[in-house]
């Protein structure tokens, strides 16, 4: 199976060796995007409904560059500092997704890159 890399300058760049997502037929596999912003490559605030927001405007702009939208996500996967923003994360996917919702699972972890709170990768199926 042929393996298309997507890249968009919407989004952060990679910063490591890996794409920003890749195409394997009908699914696209978004890597993690943490709350950087794509101009500056800084972390958009400390405030995580901030990081939240940005990091799905970072996997709406790899979706779009794939060809997809967010409402293409079959699968999504959360990685949390502190479990205490669970709640964080559900508002804000309400505001980015409508049910069906897509399947999720949410791991809490010692660290991110550049001290982010929240990263989220993402599995679309157009």
């Amino acid at each position: 199976m042929d393996k298309t890399p997507i890249q968009t300058a919407a989004a952060p760049q990679a910063i490591g060796a890996y794409s920003q997502a890749i195409r394997a037929g009908t699914t696209v596999y978004l890597s993690g995007q943490i709350p950087l912003a794509p101009t500056t490559m800084e972390l958009v605030s400390t405030d995580i409904h901030s990081q939240i927001e940005q990091v799905f405007e970072n996997l709406k702009a790899v979706a779009s560059a794939s060809g997809c939208t967010l409402a293409d996500a079959a699968k999504l996967t959360v990685y949390l500092t502190d479990l205490t923003h669970f709640p964080a994360v559900n508002e804000m996917m309400t505001r980015y997704f409508t049910p069906p919702y897509p399947a999720r699972a949410t791991v809490q972890v010692a660290a991110l890159p550049r001290g982010a709170l929240v990263e989220i990768d993402a599995i679309l199926v157009s």
